[in-house]
C-alpha cells in the first residue's frame, strides 16, 4: 500500500496546503479534511497520501498531500464531489495557500 515518503527523488507531486484558521474552528476543519481524504480523495487516480496537521496554537491547518503526478492532482479539482469538500473547508478557513512542491532536500541527525 503506498504511504507517505519524503525523498528527493520521489516520483510524486507534493501539494502543502496551509489554512489559516480561527482557534475555535480547527477541529472542525481538522475533521472535515479528514473525511474528504477518507470518503473522496483516497479513491481518485493517483492518489498516494495525505498527512493533515494541526498547529499547536490553534491558528493553522496543514494539508500534506502526494499524488502520482501533477496531472493526477489537477484532475482531482475538477471532481464534483471533490469540489464540494473544497468549498466547505475554503468556507471554514480565514484564508488557504495551496501550492504544489517538489523535496528539494532532506536532512536527518
Amino acid at each position: 500500500m503506498p504511504s507517505t515518503t519524503i525523498t528527493t527523488d520521489a516520483p510524486v507531486a507534493t501539494l502543502i496546503n496551509v489554512f489559516a484558521v480561527r482557534a475555535d474552528r480547527q477541529p472542525e476543519l481538522v475533521g472535515l479534511l479528514t473525511r474528504a481524504t477518507e470518503d473522496v480523495m483516497r479513491h481518485l487516480p493517483g492518489f498516494v497520501s495525505a498527512n493533515i496537521h494541526a498547529s499547536v496554537d490553534g491558528t493553522r491547518v496543514v494539508n500534506y498531500a502526494q499524488w502520482r503526478s501533477a496531472d493526477d492532482f489537477h484532475a482531482m479539482l475538477a471532481v464534483p464531489e471533490a469540489q464540494v469538500h473544497m468549498r466547505q473547508a475554503a468556507a471554514l478557513a480565514d484564508h488557504f495557500d495551496p501550492h504544489l512542491h517538489t523535496v528539494e532536500s532532506i536532512h536527518h541527525r
